[in-house]
């Protein structure tokens, strides 16, 4: 090994991967042998992991990791392309899905511009995400989890501040019957107060049973919600394990994370 190899070895190198057995059932959900190119430059390099129901999982990595795209190829959009692996979700294949079959099988990724529509306020928005089933939260259940969306339900969406925003985006996602949730950058300019009472609605979410994985630059507030984290490195998996094993782990947290 070289020299430049060595230095690049992961801490965690023996990472157990999820192993498909002939005839044997997925976790609830999985991800198998991973690989996505945005164009010719390839991005995800062939990774696996499981999550289990109900768990919150915090995907981590230095920017270019790897982190959004591993986000939006498990949502199947368009780009960046899949061009080989499987995904699995309570039991059903999504890997040759596009993005509305993913959605319309329990996936609903929140990404980290939120895209709330102009020109509607905070009830449409709402509405508009229940025109087609499968319908999720009635949105009396969303005013009751999200008083401050009840507030301001007939202000315009684009015209919220950005935790607002932010709160509104998982709404809408919430108002669909879904069994995974994707969190980009939740967080992102949001004050301290505002994270907090992100991370708190996220609880709130775990606590119906819906299973979340989350991309957050802010490592540690993400760590301390997650039960379990993955950190990704030039678009591999390095590290599968406890949350609280990164938080105590500050050679683990230098590597990889750089905090």
């Amino acid at each position: 090994m070289s020299e430049v190899e060595a230095k690049k070895k992961p801490i965690h190198d023996s990472i157990p991967e999820p192993v498909r057995s002939q005839g044997a059932d997925p976790a609830y959900f999985s991800v198998w042998n991973m690989h996505s190119y945005y164009g010719e430059s390839y991005i995800i390099h062939g990774i696996s992991f499981d999550v289990r129901e109900g768990e919150i999982v915090a995907l981590l990595g230095r920017n270019g990791a790897g982190k959004t795209t591993t986000l939006r190829s498990i949502a199947r959009m368009d780009d960046p392309q899949m061009h080989s692996g499987e995904i699995w979700l309570d039991h059903h294949p999504l890997h040759d899905d596009k993005s509305y079959g993913a959605a319309q099988n329990g996936i609903a990724l929140v990404p980290e511009d939120r895209r709330i529509i102009a020109g509607l306020t905070v009830q449409e928005n709402l509405e508009l995400s229940q025109i087609e089933p499968p319908v999720g939260w009635s949105i009396e259940r969303i005013y009751e989890h999200f008083p401050r969306l009840a507030e301001r339900r007939n202000q315009m969406g684009t015209t919220l501040s950005g935790g607002e925003q932010q709160m509104l985006a998982v709404a809408r996602a919430l108002a669909r019957d879904i069994k995974l949730l994707l969190l980009d950058e939740p967080y992102e300019g949001l004050a301290p107060v505002i994270v907090h009472e992100i991370a708190s609605i996220v609880e709130g979410i775990k606590k119906q049973g819906i299973t979340t994985i989350i991309v957050e630059q802010n490592a540690v507030a993400a760590l301390k919600l997650a039960d379990r984290a993955l950190i990704l490195d030039m678009g591999k998996l390095v590290y599968d394990g406890t949350a609280q094993e990164v938080l105590d782990n500050e050679d683990l947290r230098h590597e990889y994370l750089a905090i």
